[in-house]
């Protein structure tokens, strides 16, 4: 079992996604998403949405994602962020999205 130590551990952010763009270099498909987190500044994240989303669809929305983890090599692109979605029992991913709008870069917690 996780304690509440490990989840204080992650930091998770609310980020709007500012662009997005297929992902030439990725294994599976995927986008590189540009996502504005407030004052944590402007990050990368290569995702795997492309079943259930078009890259312009996403442009705009809050999505929920880890900040902390180390920057990971996906391709030749480089993702610094994870955006959170919905894995199981779905022909795809499902983001994790707001109710309401939020500041980009507001804690979840």
């Amino acid at each position: 079992m996780a304690g509440i130590e490990d989840f204080d551990k992650l930091d998770l952010r609310i980020g709007t996604i500012l662009s997005a763009r297929a992902h030439p270099t990725a294994k599976k498909p995927a986008y590189q998403l540009e996502i504005d987190f407030g004052t944590l500044g402007i990050k990368w994240s290569s995702a795997q949405l492309t079943t259930l989303y078009a890259a312009d669809d996403l442009v705009g929305l809050q999505i929920v994602a880890v900040t902390n983890f180390p920057p990971r090599k996906i391709g030749s692109f480089v993702s610094e962020v994870l955006v959170l979605g919905a894995l199981e029992d779905h022909d795809g991913v499902i983001l994790l999205t707001t109710e309401r709008p939020a500041a980009p870069g507001d804690r979840i917690g």
